[in-house]
């Protein structure tokens, strides 16, 4: 599943993460780290969503922040 915002949606949606969720992006990204394997983008945002209630929207850009790190670290 592709990201279905956009860029500027994306980068409000994770500023205001720790006032939606309570946790800031460095920990949903350590959450996602530490859970399931999961390969496929919605499978991620699926987890996330009924593991810890958070939107939609907040559940996407976390797994979307977690593969822009990803590929940064593989190819920086």
């Amino acid at each position: 599943m592709a990201l279905h915002h956009s860029e500027e949606t994306h980068q409000n949606l994770c500023a205001r993460l720790a006032q939606a969720t309570g946790r800031d992006l460095p920990e949903w990204i350590r959450v996602l780290e530490n859970g399931p394997t999961f390969l496929r983008f919605e499978d991620r945002v699926s987890w996330l969503r009924s593991e810890y209630g958070i939107a939609h929207g907040h559940a996407t850009a976390i797994v979307h922040e977690q593969d822009l790190r990803r590929a940064q670290r593989n190819f920086g």
